[in-house]
Parts: C-alpha cells; sequence; structure tokens
C-alpha cells in the first residue's frame, strides 16, 4: 500500500486496523469492555404475580475475557444465598418458575412467575469481565391481608353492664393494621383500667377491641377492617347484642277522642332480645287486630320499638283502660292509658248560648233607650224656661240613659 503524501509504500499491519477498537491485538481485548447502560430497579410484587428484572448491557457483543478464548455472558445470581439461577440464556436452577430471554442485542431479562413469600430477596445481574461486574436489586414481595377466622371473636351477647372483648386478626405482609368501625356510623365508647370513658371514637385501631359497663346504645355490628396498602382490604363483620329486661315508656297516659271518631294508642317499648309486645284492655281481655282494631309495630333500633294501637269508631263501650304489655327471656313490663270522651259539641253550644244573651242584651239597652228617650225629650221641651238652651236638655236626657244602662249590666 501507499501513503498519500509521499506514494511511498508503508507496511499496514492488520493489528493496527482496528487500533479504535483494541487495546492489545495478541490477546484479543475490546477498547470498549461491557457496561451498564440503566441500574436494575427494585421491584415489590404481590404474592402470586410475576416479577421481571431488565439487565441492559452495552458492548458485550465479541467481547472475550482477557486470556480466555470464551465470549463474556450474563449471568443472574441470587444473592443472599449466592445460588447461580441462569447463564445467558440457559436456566440452572430446578425452579420451573424461573426463566431468561434475551433480545438478541443488549437486553436481558429474569422472569420468575407467580412469586412467592420466599422469592424476596437480592438479586444479581453479573457479566463476567476482569473485574467482574456486576448491579443488584431487591424483590420485595408482599401479600394482601387475610383475616385469620380462627382467631378472631364472632358474634357476641353480654348483659347490659358487663364486658365485651372483641379480638380481629390478620396475616399478610406488611402486618395489617386492624380498624375498627360501627356499621350504623356511630361512636365506639373505649373506656380506661378503672372503667371511665373516654372521648367517643368513629374508629378504634388495635387487634383487640375492650368495652367495660356495656350500655344498649352501644349494641349494633362493628365492622374489623385489614389493611396493609396491598389491595385488597378485608373486613369482618360481628354483632353484639346487649341483653336487659323489657322497659315502656307511654308519651299520653290520658288521651280524649270524640265519639264516632278514629284514635291512636302509643308506646315506646326498649327490649333485648326481641321481645312479645301486645295489647289488652284493663280487664285483662287481648286486643286482636280486626275491623274495629288495627295494631303496628315500627322498629326504630335494634332494640326499640313503637306500639300502636288505633281504634276504629268509638263508641261508649271502647271508652276506658288498656293496656301495651312487653315479655321477652328476661323479664316483662306494661304501660297503661286511659281513653275518655272529648266533648267538642257541649262547647260549641256554650259559646252560641254566650253570643245569644249578648244580642239580647244589646236589644234590650237599644229598646230602653227608645222607649225613655221620647218622653223624657218632650217632657223637657214642655218644663224648659223660654232662655233655656237645648244642650242642657240633651245633659238631662243622657244622665238618665246612663243610670238605666247601669241597672241593666248589674242585672245581666
Amino acid at each position: 500500500m501507499y501513503s498519500l503524501g509521499t506514494l511511498q509504500k508503508v507496511p499496514i499491519y492488520p493489528c493496527l486496523a482496528y487500533i479504535l477498537l483494541l487495546f492489545q491485538c495478541n490477546d484479543a481485548t475490546f477498547a470498549y469492555e461491557p457496561d451498564f447502560l440503566y441500574p436494575l430497579e427494585n421491584l415489590t410484587v404481590p404474592q402470586g404475580r410475576d416479577a421481571v428484572f431488565t439487565c441492559i448491557v452495552n458492548n458485550l457483543g465479541g467481547y472475550r475475557v482477557s486470556g480466555d478464548s470464551a465470549p463474556a455472558r450474563v449471568a443472574w445470581i441470587k444473592a443472599d444465598t449466592k445460588a447461580i439461577l441462569a447463564i445467558h440464556e440457559s436456566v440452572i436452577t430446578n425452579n420451573a418458575r424461573l426463566s431468561v430471554t434475551h433480545n438478541d442485542f443488549n437486553t436481558w431479562t429474569l422472569n420468575i412467575r407467580s412469586v412467592k413469600r420466599e422469592d424476596r430477596g437480592q438479586y444479581m445481574c453479573q457479566v463476567n469481565t476482569d473485574p467482574m461486574k456486576m448491579q443488584t436489586a431487591y424483590l420485595e414481595v408482599v401479600i394482601p391481608p387475610d383475616i385469620m377466622y380462627e382467631e378472631t371473636s364472632g358474634d357476641m351477647m353480654v348483659p347490659e353492664g358487663g364486658s365485651a372483648k372483641l379480638v380481629c386478626k390478620a396475616r399478610g405482609y406488611p402486618k395489617p393494621r386492624i380498624i375498627w368501625r360501627r356499621e350504623d356510623g356511630g361512636s365506639i365508647l373505649p373506656r380506661g383500667s378503672e372503667g371511665l370513658k373516654k372521648e367517643p371514637l368513629i374508629s378504634f385501631e388495635g387487634e383487640i377491641l375492650s368495652l367495660t359497663k356495656v350500655t344498649r346504645s352501644e349494641m349494633g355490628a362493628y365492622m374489623c377492617i385489614a389493611a396493609n396498602g396491598v389491595p385488597p382490604s378485608v373486613s369482618k363483620r360481628m354483632m353484639l347484642h346487649v341483653h336487659f329486661h323489657p322497659l315502656i315508656q307511654v308519651p299520653n297516659q290520658l288521651v280524649g277522642a270524640p265519639i264516632y271518631t278514629d284514635v291512636a294508642l302509643v308506646c315506646h317499648v326498649e327490649a333485648s332480645p326481641k321481645a312479645i309486645n301486645y295489647w289488652t284492655r284493663e280487664t285483662g281481655e287481648m286486643i286482636i287486630s280486626n275491623d274495629k282494631y288495627y295494631m303496628t309495630e315500627i322498629n326504630n333500633s335494634y332494640y326499640s320499638v313503637q306500639m300502636k294501637l288505633i281504634i276504629k269508631n268509638i263508641q261508649k263501650s271502647d271508652l276506658g283502660g288498656y293496656r301495651c304489655i312487653s315479655k321477652n327471656s328476661i323479664g316483662d313490663a306494661e304501660g297503661n292509658i286511659r281513653l275518655y270522651e272529648m266533648e267538642l259539641q257541649e262547647e260549641q253550644t256554650g259559646n252560641d248560648d254566650d253570643e245569644e244573651m249578648k244580642l239580647e242584651k244589646e236589644n234590650i239597652e237599644t229598646k230602653l233607650y227608645n222607649d225613655i228617650k221620647g218622653p223624657l225629650t218632650q217632657e223637657n221641651e214642655n218644663s224648659l224656661p223660654y232662655n233655656a238652651t237645648e244642650s242642657s236638655t240633651q245633659r238631662v236626657i243622657i244622665n238618665k240613659l246612663f243610670l238605666l244602662v247601669t241597672m241593666l249590666k248589674l242585672l245581666f
């Protein structure tokens, strides 16, 4: 070959043709050693899902390890156990859930199907250069919460004034938090070690919810909710029954209504367990729903019921005492209501009589005024002197009329 400047023959060694790519021709080492394009990323995968590590290596190509004719290769290693998982495109371990892929350029992937808790740990992507190059990432396997039913409370019954201990346990990773709420949105009333009530809470955190000196207002459904940031959250419903004997409140113990109208008698009952409620007359005769009587019960809460008895077309025989009775397995209670006749018609007649008397009085006063005015006027006109004024005559008449009207008022 000739150089362009002198047209002289200049020997060109084959080794120099690759001067930009090689450090040393005799051992075939490339100038550009393999390197990682991006760091290996940590993974957080729910149990049962797939995990994929991606390792991108540049300049691997035909790189040869110094002093060895074998090409450089990518290996996957479980760093914390030092177990070799795969080399290049071959899986070494006997774990059937592992596989490796290569896109024939610079990307290698390690695939773990349906990850399990034991798969968590440090993973390494390694290139066998001299010195060796590697990068690591961590696989975290999270587990959604699951209620441990064998260690969790079910529905519970306590007497009023007693204590209740509700327990809820859950497994998962990270460890789930347990939150308690009332299904109806009511307040939770925790108490201190001395049984003193603390501030009402909308929610309470902890595996154990302790209730002491339980009242009927704390009866209802409680929700235990387990969550650890891994969906889905799970919950369990527990029913707290508070038992006590019936209590009856009567809003109106004396009820009046006109004959031939309808009337409603009402009692409010609180009881747990559920009570048998019914109505009787004061004689003890049980009342049954028919054309005459209509009975309803409206549930206001888990333990509160409104009893209502509607009596249609009241007759004289319907007047008297009625009883609302409630019985459960703990005890019984009753309320009494008396029905009387309301005399609306008599009140109206009395008003008419007053109006008639008032009109009659006014008529008498007018008649007397007219009867007296004539003679008095004539008498005064005849007896007045010639020079008497008309005003003095009128004053005499008015005075006499005033005396008569005063007498009439005293009479009536």
